[in-house]
């Protein structure tokens, strides 16, 4: 028995364990997805005073130098590093030879004369000025001042400055002023268009030797300069965060955060960061016990909203681990979003501020970016109405783009106190992160068809009654058809007076009665031809068929894969009412009857949209035996109608109010007298 008991009390409370179980799920996935290294705990801004208490070494470390100055270095090393150059001596032998052998072709005696010898001498002193140290193919880009090696076999031959080593284009003015100084200008072409066909680079860039020269040289860089003893002051409380205090305090965070969390304490850190999530998964799971019951004994969607806890602190974590500064790239503003769609405003943004602390606790600048995630959901809530119709997403992720660009730029000044250096990379990340946002409409679809849950999107497609089951509902029942357009127009009406979900009520009542298609004829308004089916029928006959239009109804929509929210209009449209003709018809004939027989198997209507839709199905399908309306008689046939379904206790289980039944009857009774447009009466 003691078994059996367990299991009992297990059956009893499987959704509570199903909770438990989690709620412990997720809050050891997100400890474990949480960087393991260590935290600096004291938060420190730039030009800020220290708020914290007066802070000493806790140990010796080195202070690190800034990513500036080691830059800066790196420039410097790079340009002051000598370059290395192979010289290949076989070109000067040729070019020689070849001056030799082709000078008197160019400059025959029998033309210059005496000048012939002048002008070979003075040539022949060119190609020794122009090889002296050497001929480059072609410019480099190296600064003129840089040591540059001469390699001949890789042996060291000649070390110069880059100035000194000539390129193909310094060819002509070498030649133009050697002969201005021999006061030979006047054969400079023919000299020019010798030297252009014999002359060539003796000199190649070195490249795998330079840069192992340089990759040496930047080996010696070092990271750090000085260092902080054990004890020794760092800052007191209230001063000013600024130069060399802050790069030591940026010194000793990264000492803090490099030191991976040593095995003494780590069970121990790991022990309180499952306290902090659990707190905070804990306040969740309070808030949908107190203010959204529906949604908290529901375990699919406590699942829903778990789930995608997890998957933003999942992304985050992602970003981080990669490089944190591309964190505002991670689309948070996706979490209200999606939760606004599916459930609420309120449900949606407790969900946002609960995940943005969880991240704050790992991510760099925490109090920025929770200041700044908190906002965006604020402003994603305020903004985001009506997600199914395509502009609104649009104008709102810019809304939430600009808000995130103005208040990282004001986050700046304050930090930096100046514009100059803003890193305008930042707001493209801002852009990014709004375009990942609107991948929020193929998510929404994407959760519906695994958790099964139903947005306004997908209703909106279920509204258009050119889909396949309205079509075919309009070409087999189209009195039904017309009916349910009637009824929703009214509910819609009513749902909006009372605030209700107008969007979930309307397609409820354009499927309530889809059930009739099974057997169109039996109800009155497909009956066109005037014969009556149930004239052939007992009367008790006649109600199962009208009853069962609501058992058919339902498998109609399961097979068509109707939402469930969808599938409880059908259900609960008539709620445990009887089929009060056919009843009266029994009794006449039968002393006692069973009411059962004719009574729907209900259930009664469970939320305002399904008593709506129960109101106004009741008052359109009644509307249609008024004879001669007026408007007296519309008002007293609504209060009719309804306050015999309250006395019923129809309504017992729906959250409706008197004062929103009230409020439903007057949109009914005005609607109606729009419908039958009560005119004066014309004289025949």
């Amino acid at each position: 028995t003691y078994m059996k008991d367990f299991i009992n009390s297990f059956y009893k409370n499987h959704s509570l364990i199903y909770k438990i179980l989690l709620f412990v799920a997720t809050t050891f996935l997100i400890v474990y997805l949480y960087p393991k290294s260590g935290r600096f705990k004291y938060n420190f801004e730039k030009g800020k005073p220290w708020q914290s208490e007066t802070l000493y070494a806790p140990f010796n470390f080195a202070i690190q130098k800034t990513e500036q100055e080691i830059n800066t270095e790196k420039k410097q090393i790079e340009a002051n590093t000598d370059k290395f150059f192979n010289l290949k001596p076989e070109v000067l032998s040729t070019v020689k030879k070849d001056f030799n052998d082709n000078f008197y072709k160019a400059f025959p005696d029998s033309v210059y004369g005496n000048n012939t010898e002048i002008i070979k001498k003075t040539g022949e002193s060119i190609i020794n000025n122009l090889y002296k140290y050497g001929l480059l193919s072609e410019p480099l880009p190296i600064n003129e001042k840089t040591e540059v090696t001469i390699l001949e076999d890789r042996v060291e031959k000649n070390k110069t400055s880059f100035s000194n080593l000539l390129n193909l284009e310094d060819v002509k003015p070498t030649i133009n002023k050697a002969l201005n100084n021999s006061g030979l200008e006047k054969y400079s072409s023919p000299l020019i268009a010798l030297f252009f066909d014999i002359v060539k680079p003796n000199l190649e860039f070195n490249k795998s030797i330079t840069d192992k020269a340089l990759a040496e040289a930047l080996e010696s860089i070092s990271y750090t300069r000085g260092s902080v003893e054990r004890e020794t002051l760092i800052i007191s409380k209230g001063e000013v965060v600024e130069g060399d205090k802050f790069l030591i305090l940026k010194s000793l965070e990264s000492e803090y955060e490099s030191q991976v969390w040593n095995e003494s304490n780590y069970n121990l850190i790991v022990f309180a960061y499952t306290l902090l999530v659990s707190l905070a998964l804990l306040m969740l799971l309070l808030f949908l016990r107190k203010y959204r019951l529906d949604v908290f004994n529901n375990n699919t969607k406590v699942t829903f909203i778990f789930f995608n806890v997890f998957l933003m602190v999942l992304l985050t974590t992602i970003v981080i681990s990669y490089d944190s500064k591309y964190i505002y790239i991670v689309p948070i503003a996706v979490l209200p979003l999606v939760l606004k769609a599916f459930f609420d405003a309120r449900l949606g943004l407790f969900t946002h501020v609960i995940t943005v602390l969880l991240l704050g606790s790992i991510v760099p600048n925490s109090y920025e970016y929770m200041f700044l995630q908190i906002i965006a959901g604020i402003v994603t809530i305020l903004t985001v109405s009506e997600l199914y119709k395509r502009a609104n997403l649009f104008i709102s992720v810019g809304q939430i783009t600009l808000i995130y660009i103005i208040a990282y730029f004001a986050f700046f000044v304050i930090h930096e106190g100046t514009i100059e250096t803003l890193e305008w990379n930042t707001f493209g990340l801002f852009v990014l992160c709004g375009l990942a946002t609107l991948f929020v409409q193929p998510l929404i679809y994407i959760y519906e068809k695994v958790f099964g849950l139903v947005s306004d999107v997908s209703l909106l497609e279920l509204s258009d009654t050119n889909s396949k089951l309205l079509k075919q509902l309009a070409n087999e029942a189209p009195g039904t058809f017309h009916h349910s357009l009637n009824v929703a127009n009214l509910a819609e009406a009513a749902a909006n007076e009372i605030g209700a979900n107008a969007m979930l009520i309307r397609v409820g009542a354009l499927y309530h009665d889809i059930g009739k298609m099974k057997n169109p004829t039996y109800f009155t308004e497909n009956q066109s031809s005037g014969v009556n089916p149930h004239d052939e029928l007992s009367p008790k006959e006649s109600a199962k068929i009208i009853i069962d239009h609501v058992i058919n109804g339902i498998e109609i929509a399961k097979k068509n894969n109707l939402p469930d929210r969808v599938i409880d209009f059908i259900r609960t449209h008539h709620g445990t009412s009887n089929v009060y003709y056919f009843y009266m018809k029994e009794k006449e004939v039968n002393e006692i009857v069973d009411e059962n027989d004719f009574s729907y198997p209900g259930p009664k209507p469970f939320s305002k949209e399904t008593a709506i839709l129960m109101m106004c199905d009741s008052v359109e399908a009644a509307s249609k035996s008024l004879k001669e309306p007026t408007s007296t008689k519309i008002d007293a046939f609504v209060e009719n109608i309804l306050n015999k379904q309250m006395d019923d206790g129809q309504f017992l289980n729906a959250n409706i109010t008197f004062k929103e039944i009230q409020a439903i009857k007057k949109v009914l009774k005005y609607k109606l007298a729009n419908i039958y447009h009560l005119r004066i009466e014309y004289p025949e």
